[in-house]
């Protein structure tokens, strides 16, 4: 008896399991989805980084009708990442006329032409940002903020870093949200071209002293700031215009990371660097970041070309890197910080056309190939040493 009874029930519930079955594949095929387990949680969303290097206004640049061009052939790949990054390397002031170097100054148009590409996230602190004294940095300030509430409520807001909103304020820093990633970024530089109005920005000398009360600084504000990665931009007071890092430069940028620090962005040498993931010897798992100098992404640093000679450092300026970076999470509750799922570089060029016109290409076969078709063979031949020599930058990992 007991043995029909087992029988029978086990029918049923195969039944059960049967009918269940069917009602789910019907409900899937209805809503067109397949259904979660009750118990799955949510996967995170990837969170795609783009770091560029600096955006500079030479006169060849500023004489442009059209600042769009410039960015035509990256804008694609700058507008498909969540956050890209870019150091806006001068003043932007529209009561002065442009400026080149020595005393830079750019109207707002050309820095809006990155942001129509894509860009999206700025450091405005660097050697030349009071090479227009108090007015520059003022004038500059209100620009970003100015243009931050335009693009507030759009699909791709603005964020800015580097200039204190008074004198001696606090560093000004700024807390990302963006699909459902919080993200930290501040901005600071270590190098000023006069010993002017320092006080009004993210002003870090290369001081034992100083260097010791930033540390203590970034501490604090990862602490007081939740945050799934912390992105710090250096504008360094290195040497210009190689590519090497010394030792001592390393160690620092590694002590950052031992602040709180995710990322240390770093510009200033105006030619392309290596850079360095950072990770857990146990898991080797990428988790941290560190750039040691992108380059220039917009210039006219290379105005003449050493066609026959193209690995001079002057050369080396009209070249630059995009470093795309693909962050994911572990873990539901944060307790396992992100780790660097992909990071692909993506080496530019400052290329001049027929017209005089400086615009950024990528370096890479296909475009010397449209070269060579085009019967450019001056330019064809320059970039493909140009491009031997830029790809020789690479990621050195370091496993701790």
């Amino acid at each position: 008896m007991f043995a029909t009874i087992h029988h029978n029930m086990k029918k049923i519930r195969i039944i059960t399991l049967i009918t269940s079955a069917i009602l789910l594949i019907t409900v899937s095929c209805a809503t067109g989805k397949n259904l979660p387990s009750p118990h799955e949680p949510d996967i995170p969303q990837d969170l795609t980084l783009l770091f560029a290097g600096d955006i500079m206004a030479h006169t060849p640049n500023f004489n442009m009708k059209d600042y769009d061009k410039i960015w035509e052939a990256i804008s694609s790949l700058v507008s498909s990442c969540d956050l890209s990054f870019a150091n806006i390397e001068s003043p932007v002031m529209d009561s002065k006329a442009f400026s080149s170097y020595p005393d830079f100054n750019m109207q707002a148009q050309y820095p809006q032409a990155a942001i129509n590409a894509g860009f999206n996230v700025f450091s405005i602190v660097n050697n030349h940002s009071n090479d227009q004294g108090l007015e520059g940095i003022e004038a500059t300030r209100e620009w970003s903020k100015n243009i931050q509430t335009q693009y507030k409520t759009s699909p791709r807001p603005l964020f800015f870093s580097g200039i204190r909103d008074y004198k001696n304020g606090e560093f000004t820093y700024q807390k990302i949200d963006i699909n459902g990633w919080t993200v930290l970024f501040c901005a600071v530089t270590e190098l000023l071209n006069r010993n002017t109005y320092t006080e009004y920005l993210n002003y870090v000398p290369s001081t034992e002293k100083s260097r010791t009360t930033f540390k203590e600084f970034l501490k604090k504000l990862r602490e007081e700031n939740n945050c799934d990665l912390f992105i710090l931009s250096v504008h360094s007071d290195e040497a210009e215009y190689i590519a090497d890092v010394n030792d001592a430069r390393k160690k620092y940028y590694l002590s950052l990371l031992e602040c709180g620090v995710d990322i240390v962005w770093a510009n200033h040498p105006h030619v392309v660097r290596d850079w360095q993931t950072v990770g857990s010897e146990t898991d080797m798992i990428p988790v941290k970041l560190i750039m040691y100098g992108n380059g220039n992404t917009i210039s006219a640093q290379r105005t003449k070309p050493q066609f026959l000679k193209p690995s001079t450092p002057r050369d080396d300026t009209g070249d630059g890197l995009l470093l795309k970076v693909t962050f994911s999470k572990r873990g539901e509750n944060g307790e396992i910080p992100p780790f660097i799922k992909k990071s692909e570089p993506y080496f530019i060029t400052t290329y001049i056309n027929e017209n005089r016109e400086f615009i950024i290409k990528y370096l890479d076969s296909e475009f010397i190939s449209e070269l060579t078709e085009n019967e450019n063979t001056k330019w064809a031949s320059y970039l493909k040493e140009r491009k031997i020599i830029t790809e020789r930058h690479k990621d050195n990992p370091i496993w701790q």
